[in-house]
């Protein structure tokens, strides 16, 4: 099965990314993690990423789309892979079709976790990170057994520039005006998924199996 997964800004896709790879034996690709792998291994994706990368600038459509292709044809994805933060926009969409078009391959399903702005919001000005390993906290829904401090090292935890309120509003019109586009197009396709993103993360889950077919 050839995912792709579709959120806004703290709409759990993380979470739920981890049970979609887990239940279908997947790999969950994160376009994070591939850029950082691609600069990793040297290649010519890879140093093309990293310069875009110290600069400061996007990576280029072609060269998100070359790690995704250098990725995908890893032995763990013959049985199908999990797309989560690619395509954003519909020239990285029409990219992705024609590589999977090339490799002889094609995106099966496409799953939207739908969630109001306002609980994004709410979510997301409460969310604390450890520097460290990555972990997420909240003051409300998840706060760490002592204040300030990571559970797993102790770390001291910060909140990211991007989850303060002005930058919640602003990513989130954002993933809106590059986003919604795209989920008409697949849905246009017969590939959209629309799941409630509300509730406990095993009723989300459950939602998404029962999307997939599960």
């Amino acid at each position: 099965m050839r995912v792709v997964l579709f959120g806004p800004p703290g709409a759990g896709k993380g979470t739920q990314a981890k049970a979609i790879s887990d239940r279908f034996g997947i790999p969950h690709l994160s376009t994070g993690d591939m850029l950082r792998a691609a600069r990793v291994a040297g290649t010519d994706i890879g140093r093309k990423a990293a310069e875009a990368m110290d600069k400061g600038s996007l990576v280029p459509d072609d060269v998100m789309v070359g790690v995704i292709e250098e990725r995908t044809r890893a032995p763990d994805c013959k049985n199908g892979f999990l797309l989560d933060g690619f395509p954003r926009t519909e020239g990285q969409a029409d990219a992705l079709a024609a590589m999977l078009t090339r490799n002889s391959s094609k995106i099966d399903a496409v799953v939207s976790l739908d969630v109001p702005d306002d609980l994004l919001l709410d979510r997301l000005v409460g969310r604390w990170t450890c520097p460290k390993d990555g972990s997420s906290y909240h003051e409300v829904n998840l706060r760490p057994r002592k204040v300030g401090v990571c559970d797993l090292c102790e770390t001291p935890l910060v909140q990211r520039p991007d989850d303060k309120a002005d930058a919640i509003k602003h990513r989130l019109n954002v993933f809106h005006q590059q986003t919604d586009p795209l989920k008409r197009r697949y849905e246009r396709e017969g590939l959209l998924r629309g799941v409630r993103g509300v509730g406990s993360p095993d009723e989300v889950r459950s939602r998404i199996q029962q999307a997939l077919g599960a």
